[in-house]
């Protein structure tokens, strides 16, 4: 799918506004229900159906098996890799607040991917970890202790 790129940067600060949303929203839903295993599986729930949803109007292109057969086995815990942020978020969010949480998990977000640009990892074309890179780094990290302590 081909996105103008004027739109481009907007559609993707739009998304990171609405991640913020999810773990204050997905604390008061373990709230409600007590049971954070149980909060897991309410929160997930309408998203597996909105996807089905969207899967049988528009169920092309389809993969072939060659497609699958080239698939790295890592490929599809995607998933559930995001599911252990999700479960984070609605268990420490309101110990913590939405602030630092989000904090915390972005900058942990962007040192790890920061190490998989640099290292090419899960197939994502090599970047160099320049001095600007480590510096923002840094100055995330330090953003992070500020609002943590406020």
């Amino acid at each position: 799918m081909q996105i103008n790129p004027a739109f481009l940067y907007p559609l993707i600060l739009a998304a990171g506004m609405l991640q913020a949303w999810g773990p204050p929203m997905n604390g008061t839903l373990q709230k409600s229900l007590v049971n954070p295993w149980l909060a897991s599986l309410v929160s997930f729930l309408p998203i597996i159906a909105l996807l089905f949803c969207v899967f049988i109007c528009s169920p092309k292109p389809l993969p072939t098996a060659a497609n699958i057969q080239a698939m790295p086995w890592w490929a599809p815990l995607g998933g559930l890799v995001g599911a252990g942020a999700v479960v984070a978020g609605l268990m420490f969010v309101n110990t913590v607040g939405a602030g630092a949480f989000a904090g915390l998990t972005i900058s942990a977000n962007l040192l790890m991917s920061v190490l998989i640009d640099r290292f090419g990892w899960f197939g994502v074309e090599v970047h160099a970890l320049t001095p600007g890179r480590l510096v923002g780094c840094a100055l995330l990290i330090v953003g992070v202790i500020l609002i943590s302590r406020s």
